[in-house]
């Protein structure tokens, strides 16, 4: 039977698992997302693995890896995993050689995810320079040259602006995020608030991407970067093929970028295989 490493990226709103055979360079077979739950307890959470890993096939587990934004979390899946998948979690970017030089004034502070896409943009998407997109709670936006993270911007995010103006506005409705994939690629004059939401919230989102990006594009081209050609723009997280559809910017999208970038790093710390 082929052993597997699980990937978890945990983030505030939601915990993606990935499922990936063991040997180097094997894709990710199987992925499932789970809220993240601050009431979960060591075995709700381990049940509901055990039920992942059944539903996908993966009997044996060799490894698991995990980037987290959530630290009340950590243990509690540290010890799920022992005690239902007989596994320690390495977390990175402490639990496992992490090959980026961090440029942030105050390193700590830097978020795991944002490190984490920005190594497996490097990874996946070779080219000099890249900005890295990730529509999560936050829609972040992290500036790389070579393997070295400069830094970025920390912007609202989509899910959560949009459930902020409905639930902080008596009459405007609750938008379904469904709607959004079926918005055409240029705005509507909305004639309805549900319309009107909607393509505010999915236009107004790629215009802030296609404004970041040229303005954090300009600035790469300047001293002491000299970044002659356009900056791969990579972009991950829930609703970033909804936002990326109707941009100007071309866009690589990568909704597996982070478990991607998890078993990249795997792969290369033979010391954990």
């Amino acid at each position: 039977m082929t052993s597997h490493v699980i990937l978890f990226d945990i983030g505030n709103t939601g915990m993606k698992i990935g499922m990936a055979p063991a040997e180097p360079g094997a894709a990710i077979t199987a992925s499932y997302t789970l809220p993240t739950d601050p009431a979960a307890t060591v075995d709700s959470l381990g049940l509901a693995l055990e039920a992942s890993l059944r539903h996908a096939g993966v009997g044996s587990v060799a490894a698991c890896v995990a980037s987290s934004v959530v630290p009340s979390m950590d243990p509690i899946l540290d010890a799920a995993c022992a005690k239902y998948l007989d596994c320690s979690v390495h977390f990175v970017p402490d639990g496992l050689p992490f090959p980026m030089e961090n440029r942030y004034e105050r390193p700590r502070e830097v978020g795991a995810d944002r490190l984490l896409a920005a190594y497996a943009a490097v990874e996946l998407h070779p080219a000099p320079a890249h900005i890295v997109i990730d529509f999560g709670t936050a829609t972040t936006f992290d500036c790389v040259v070579g393997r070295a993270y400069l830094g970025g911007l920390i912007c609202p995010g989509v899910i959560s602006s949009s459930r902020a103006l409905a639930g902080q506005t008596a009459k405007l409705p609750q938008i379904r995020l469904q709607v959004l994939e079926e918005a055409e690629p240029r705005p509507a004059i909305g004639r309805s608030t549900s319309q009107s939401l909607t393509h505010g919230i999915l236009f107004g989102f790629a215009s802030m991407v296609d404004g970041v990006v040229e303005r954090l594009s300009a600035i790469l081209k300047d001293a002491p970067w000299n970044i002659a050609e356009p900056p791969a723009v990579v972009a991950t997280g829930g609703v970033a093929h909804a936002v990326c559809r109707v941009a100007r910017t071309p866009v690589i999208l990568d909704p597996d970028l982070l478990l991607s970038g998890l078993k990249s790093l795997y792969d290369q710390a033979p010391d954990f295989r």
